[in-house]
């Protein structure tokens, strides 16, 4: 049995970084429990659409296009926890941007949800997202 949810293209979008959008991402995400979300690190550059991950869940954009974390991780790890701390192991994380906040975003993720989460994989010759789930600590054999 194939584990690719039915694409629904939502056409609602969330943009953490805007304090205004943040608390109407709060009230959805408390209003609407059942839905997933697709997490995406930072804001990707213009010339690239990412709306077809939005089949997956509603986009929730964590920071904006040119954020970079510096030599003082620390409030930027803060940052992350908090705009990650709701994320369920349906939800995915899109990974675009700065490889620094990909890793970190990624092992904060899986403090949340003890090793499980789900990320989304562009491929090319596809043109499409492809879900990628991982349970790191699943005994294998």
């Amino acid at each position: 049995m194939s584990t690719y949810k039915k694409a629904i293209m939502r056409n609602k979008l969330f943009e953490l970084y805007r304090p205004k959008q943040l608390q109407e991402f709060l009230e959805f995400n408390k209003e609407n429990p059942q839905e997933d979300f697709v997490y995406v690190l930072q804001h990707p550059p213009r010339n690239i659409n990412i709306l077809t991950a939005s089949d997956f869940g509603y986009l929730v954009i964590c920071l904006p296009e040119n954020s970079q974390m510096m030599f003082s991780p620390g409030p930027f790890i803060h940052k992350m926890r908090k705009n990650l701390r709701d994320f369920k192991e349906t939800d995915y994380i899109l990974c675009t941007g700065d490889p620094a906040i990909i890793g970190l975003s990624t092992a904060i993720v899986s403090d949340i949800t003890q090793g499980k989460f789900n990320l989304l994989k562009w491929d090319r010759q596809e043109t499409r997202y492809y879900p990628l789930s991982f349970n790191l600590y699943e005994k294998g054999e």
